[in-house]
């Protein structure tokens, strides 16, 4: 919601400066997110006149104009504008300025050998418009030397507030306003709503559809001229990014942000018949004023005359019956559309618009009349014409609420005691009704005695999103300021506090210390994706019934997904190595499952003459990272087994999974497919993996001691065994055989070395396994070692394997 300063101040009597205004407005709840005051990039273009227009001696199209900039001195300055004349009265950016629309610093240089210093400027050239067929002409008694931005009102801050969804009265100035008058900022001005004395009947309107058009006011215009909009309207217009258009459109557009009402004008002309708000037909279209065609379906409620669909209520007119340059006749639509409705069409039809903005929040239903007066009162003052009788269809829900509030509430709910008086004109100023007594005092027998104080609240119609008392006491301390609020430490029950993170937060919390360790960067992203994304990783269970937006539809059923598009925004910024990691859930029909992602991208090492050639990630830098993480998790990850079975998502034969058994999967790894990769937009080779800590057992509870550290008494043995095996044979299956071959005397078995080439038979791979023996009560004798040495070569036999001579 964007506004200047000095439209603020046509709501607002205040000597406030900007600065108090902004501070106070992030105080009450209306956060400001920029504020920009044109004039400060203006600052070195002065009024100037040009003196002499000669022709350029070197080319036809140019011309060397003597500028007077008012310093007395006239500079020499070659121009290529059409328009440059002598006697012209334009703006002047003087060497050193910067121009505002390329940044390009104005500095005394040659044009095809004729010197030039400064540059006379175009509306485009200083972003106030796009005209740039010529230079700036401005009116002959323009004071030259003086700065343009102050002479034109251009030194007027534009604030930009962001407005919460739940505060609908806010999306217009006077809202605003409002509430600044109510934190005590200044007096907020009456509004002047005119009494419009209609002539004849009233235009033909009626709504057929009370559920998603309850009213529709409406009043004609006959004999108006459209032309453009009076300076002081276009300039506010233009000042906050709207483009101004024709009188009759702006106006419709300067109420709907002055007054949060947004309204419509059709062309007479251009109707067949009254028009009606009804439901949409299937096979229905409307070409809209952004120049789409829309299909309407039953659902969706439209304004219509005899023959056609004109309008997508409460969203967007059609461009054929909008106001054109030509209009004489117009009807002025003052209508109240459901909030419901207007959110479900603008989804359907993927279309936004500042007046959908408005009605999907709510606009003020008991404001028709008034809104109608005061666009009608605006046509007719700028554009001329006769006004029509109102014509009132339906009837708007504006019956206003009542809420039963006690003043001590405040005080219970949110900590601050404020004054009964006080509530009551906080209360007042920002328009709710209150009927009850200030005080809390009664005398009995003369003798001042406590008693209950009870409020009724009328909430005004504008404020909708208010329906209890607690919407009450929100509204007291946002005005009183959320900095009152006393921080009142929770009472500390004496001794050691327990532990407040339960063991699943635990696990998580070691694994995301853990990843950060290792050099991955977190990553946070939403929770959902677009339906191509879910497709792309096997699809989504839950979709969204009303997304904030098609690409967030589909709650993840994957991490991949968001950390690929963060990957992708990493290699659009350059970035050479990019580690990054999630800790979050994916979502199934079952419910809600804890994983761990990450993705490695880009060079593993760095160029140089330290580092060496440049390598990419490869599978087995995913499976380093999977197993680290799942030590972190407190997997047992002595006792898995890799299996290459991992998803679609990955590239075949170059990933796997890790698991407790054929079915506990635990993680997956790999090389992403190809093809995933490129519907993200990466290229070269990105590795991945997922890491199920849901899949995860839990510990057996042990009590809170930890058993005693008992080291061995014995020194452990160590033996190596190389086998040939067919290449088909994984070495995780073989270093598992191996290890099994005496469970109690051997503890740990690892693979050590990969050969193939001379010695080794074709068809074959040697393994080189390293085991660990460790003895109990004595150490071993050469003859138990012989038959562990035999019962390993044994259990590597059953896997096709033969002791390597």
């Amino acid at each position: 919601m964007k506004f200047t300063l000095s439209w603020l101040k046509t709501h607002l009597k205040t000597d406030a400066d900007l600065a108090t205004i902004l501070k106070t407005l992030n105080a009450i709840g209306l956060e400001v997110e920029d504020v920009e005051n044109p004039a400060e990039k203006l600052g070195a273009f002065k009024i100037a006149k040009i003196l002499t227009a000669e022709r350029h001696p070197q080319a036809d199209k140019l011309q060397v104009l003597s500028v007077d900039h008012g310093d007395g001195n006239p500079l020499q300055v070659v121009c290529g504008a059409p328009n440059a004349r002598a006697g012209l009265i334009g703006v002047f950016g003087v060497e050193g300025a910067v121009v505002p629309v390329n940044g390009m610093v104005l500095k005394k240089t040659a044009i095809r050998g004729v010197e030039s210093n400064g540059m006379m400027c175009s509306t485009r050239e200083l972003e106030l418009g796009d005209d740039h067929d010529g230079i700036i002409e401005l009116a002959g008694d323009a004071p030259v030397g003086e700065v343009y931005a102050n002479w034109a009102g251009l030194n007027d801050p534009v604030i930009d507030v962001s407005i919460t969804p739940n505060r609908q009265d806010c999306m217009g100035v006077r809202g605003i306003a409002r509430d600044l008058a109510a934190a005590g900022l200044g007096t907020l001005n009456a509004i002047i709503v005119p009494e419009i004395a209609g002539v004849g009947p009233g235009p033909d309107v009626r709504t057929d559809d009370v559920d998603g058009c309850p009213a529709f006011f409406a009043r004609s215009v006959k004999g108006v001229t459209n032309g453009a909009s009076p300076e002081w309207m276009a300039r506010r217009l233009k000042a906050i990014g709207q483009k101004p258009i024709s009188a009759l459109v702006d106006i419709t557009n300067y109420i709907m942000i002055d007054l949060g009402r947004p309204l419509h004008v059709y062309d007479m002309a251009t109707l067949k018949g009254g028009l009606v708000a009804r439901k949409g037909k299937a096979g229905e279209q409307v070409l809209a004023l952004n120049g789409k065609t829309y299909a309407i379906d039953e659902t969706m409620t439209v304004i219509a005359d005899d023959e056609a669909v004109h309008d997508i209520g409460g969203i967007m007119g059609g461009e054929h019956s909008g106001a054109q340059d030509g209009t004489t006749d117009v009807l002025i639509e003052c209508a109240y559309f459901t909030p419901e409705r207007i959110a479900v069409t603008g989804q359907k039809l993927a279309l936004t618009s500042d007046a959908r903005g408005r009605f999907e929040r709510g606009v003020d239903p008991a404001f028709l009349d008034d809104g109608l007066s005061i666009a009608t009162s605006l046509v007719m003052t700028l554009c001329g014409g006769t006004a029509s009788e109102a014509t009132r269809a339906g009837t708007p829900p504006a019956t206003p609420k009542t809420v039963a509030y006690a003043p001590d509430q405040c005080l219970a709910l949110a900590g601050v005691d404020v004054p009964f008086d006080t509530q009551r004109r906080i209360l007042e100023s920002l328009g709710f009704g209150v009927e009850g007594e200030s005080s809390g005092i009664e005398y009995q027998d003369g003798v001042p005695v406590s008693v209950p104080v009870s409020w009724t609240i009328t909430v005004p119609t504008w404020r909708r999103d208010v329906d209890g008392w607690p919407d009450i006491v929100e509204e007291v301390v946002r005005i009183v300021g959320l900095d009152h609020v006393p921080s009142t430490p929770l009472p500390r029950v004496p001794g050691v506090a327990r532990p407040t993170a339960t063991p699943e937060q635990l696990v998580e919390r070691r694994v995301r210390r853990t990843a950060a360790a290792r050099g991955l960067a977190e990553a946070i992203n939403w929770s959902f994706i677009s339906e191509k994304e879910a497709a792309s990783v096997g699809g989504g269970d839950w979709t969204l019934a009303n997304p904030i937006s098609e690409d967030l539809k589909v709650m993840r059923p994957s991490l991949l997904p968001g950390l690929l598009s963060a990957t992708k925004r990493n290699v659009d910024r350059s970035a050479t190595s990019i580690r990054l990691f999630e800790l979050g859930r994916r979502y199934f029909k079952q419910g809600e499952r804890a994983t761990v992602g990450f993705v490695l991208a880009g060079e593993k090492t760095a160029r140089g003459w330290q580092g060496g050639k440049a390598q990419p990630f490869d599978a087995f830098d995913a499976k380093g990272e999977v197993i680290a993480l799942l030590a972190a998790a407190g997997a047992p990850v002595g006792n898995l087994q890799s299996m290459g079975e991992a998803s679609a998502a990955y590239h075949p034969g170059q990933s796997g999974t890790l698991r407790l058994g054929p079915k506990v999967v635990l993680a997956e790894y790999g090389v992403l497919h190809p093809s995933l990769a490129k519907q993200f937009g990466l290229s070269g080779t990105v590795v991945a993996g997922e890491i199920f800590l849901d899949a995860i057992p839990a510990k057996r509870k042990s009590g809170f001691m930890r058993a005693p550290y008992a080291p061995p008494a014995l020194q452990a043995v160590k033996r190596d065994f190389a086998f040939l095996v067919p290449e088909t044979v994984e070495a995780d299956a073989l270093v598992r055989a191996v290890k099994g071959a005496d469970k109690k005397a051997i503890v740990d078995a690892r693979l050590f070395d990969v050969f193939t080439g001379p010695g080794v038979d074709e068809g074959h791979k040697s393994l080189a396994v390293e085991i660990t023996l460790q003895p109990g009560e004595k150490s071993f004798a050469q003859e138990e070692l012989d038959v562990i040495s035999a019962a390993v070569v044994k259990a590597a036999q059953k896997l096709g394997a033969s002791l390597r001579g």
